[in-house]
């Protein structure tokens, strides 16, 4: 990076060290460090908002297999956040222009042009919707679970960020029946009031399979899987012959910091023809276009309502990483950042 002259200075989080099970006081250090200014070709953002994530738990662990690089030892933690640019030495993006990338948790960014995606300003009636996931639910949906008119689709965690949107969309999509769990009365009464879904439970009042058998008597033929565990071992009970299930989430193991036990005794998936798919947003990236056209016109007509609970301060963003995974807040959770 190139020498800092403007005495410009901005918070970041590094990981300090892997937590042990979810993370604890100590695990994630916010230090303030002098922001460069941009070399040719690069960029430099203030960022306005971060968005929290629960896979970023995955991420910190450090184990195998994850879809996207484990965040390492002493170095800055990313996630997806939009910005402003206000220095720029990259002729295609000029100061003012808002654009969003992955160098989040940090209240200023400084990378090569390439690494930012401007964004239309007007799209929406704030910047923090550009991170919304919206298109994971749709991807999730249409791609991984080939959603089809008539379906009765299950949503678990629906009163989340994703969650909250896949119902509304698998409704906008013709499916027949919406059935969305949660964690407490107040969001069971917020998915079938203002969200829309025919039916919700509590998965706290177990057993969940005899919940889910109550809400969908004549079966499920989709299950948007943002949990694992019990949940998804119910949904594999109750769901109908050539079922569909698309594993976007594991919110199970993300919030109690153990390893899941999976989905259960495969028998029943063999029986009912079943199809599992995971998948990542990453993957579908062409689907963007389209799903953000049909997006703002279902803001606009009132068709879907996209909640977001606003944290303030990034000294804030590792407790309010917990809070999220431990079912505090409804819709999607971002971090106003104050750089």
């Amino acid at each position: 990076m190139t020498a800092t002259v403007n005495h410009r200075t901005g918070l970041e989080a590094r990981l300090i060290r892997r937590p042990q099970g979810l993370p604890a006081a100590g695990d994630i250090e916010i230090t303030e460090v002098p922001v460069p200014d941009p070399a040719p070709g690069q960029v430099l953002v203030r960022n306005l908002f971060l968005s929290l994530d629960p896979g970023m738990l995955l991420l910190m662990s450090g184990e195998p297999g994850l879809p996207m690089p484990r965040y390492e030892i002493g170095e800055p933690m990313y996630g997806d956040a939009v910005g402003e640019i206000v220095a720029s030495a990259e002729p295609a993006l000029a100061p003012g222009d808002l654009v969003v990338h992955r160098l989040g948790w940090r209240e200023y960014a400084v990378a090569g042009a390439e690494a930012f995606r401007k964004v239309d300003r007007a799209a929406y009636p704030t910047p923090s919707l550009h991170l919304g996931f919206g298109l994971v639910a749709y991807v999730g949906l249409v791609e991984a679970a080939r959603l089809r008119p008539g379906d009765t689709v299950f949503v678990s965690s629906a009163a989340g960020a994703t969650g909250s949107l896949a119902g509304q969309i698998a409704r906008l999509k013709g499916a027949a029946r919406v059935i969305g769990s949660a964690g407490s009365p107040e969001k069971v009464a917020r998915l079938t009031g203002r969200l829309g879904f025919d039916a919700a439970f509590d998965h706290h009042d177990d057993p969940v399979v005899d919940r889910l058998r109550e809400a969908a008597p004549d079966g499920i033929d989709v299950y948007f899987d943002n949990v694992g565990g019990e949940q998804l071992r119910a949904a594999i009970e109750v769901m109908n012959d050539h079922g569909r299930i698309a594993v976007c989430g594991a919110l199970h193991r993300q919030s109690t910091g153990r390893p899941d036990t999976g989905p259960g005794d495969l028998l029943t998936v063999i029986g009912k023809r079943l199809t599992i798919r995971g998948f990542t947003v990453r993957d579908h990236l062409d689907r963007a276009a389209e799903f953000g056209e049909q997006f703002r016109g279902w803001l606009r007509d009132g068709s879907i309502v996209h909640e977001e609970t606003v944290v303030d301060g990034l000294p804030n963003a590792p407790q309010a990483l917990l809070g999220l995974v431990r079912g505090r807040y409804t819709g999607k959770t971002v971090v106003r950042l104050k750089g």
